[in-house]
């Protein structure tokens, strides 16, 4: 099986610009966006948890996009959380466990530039 490799926004950037494509402008997602708790505090969080840190994950992950409606940022790790989750962690080439821990707070903080993987029904 093909591993995926994601795209960093830069390198997708200075790859288009060099090649004279338009750059588009991309919403990312910035810390100061969510500031539930500070950028630095990462807990690991698993399905059924609720916390500030919950509901920071919950913004990172609205800002990050997709296919999925909005999370609501009510502090509550559900099955809809989860489900994004996962399809973000496969998106950018992490195990689908849907735990946030170290690696995934990494790609909720400094996403892919995009996901080519379809959204599960």
């Amino acid at each position: 099986m093909r591993q995926r490799r994601p795209v960093t926004l830069g390198a997708a950037l200075c790859t288009a610009a060099a090649l004279g494509l338009a750059v588009p402008h991309i919403a990312v997602a910035v810390p100061d966006q969510c500031s539930y708790i500070s950028s630095t505090s990462r807990p690991t969080l698993t399905y059924g948890d609720t916390s500030e840190a919950v509901k920071q994950a919950q913004c990172l992950s609205n800002v990050w996009g997709g296919q999925p409606p909005k999370l609501s940022l009510d502090g509550a790790f559900d099955s809809v959380m989860l489900k994004k989750i996962e399809w973000i962690q496969g998106c950018h080439g992490l195990p689908v466990s849907g735990v946030i821990e170290g690696r995934t707070w990494q790609v909720l903080y400094d996403p892919a530039l995009d996901c080519y993987d379809p959204y599960p029904a």
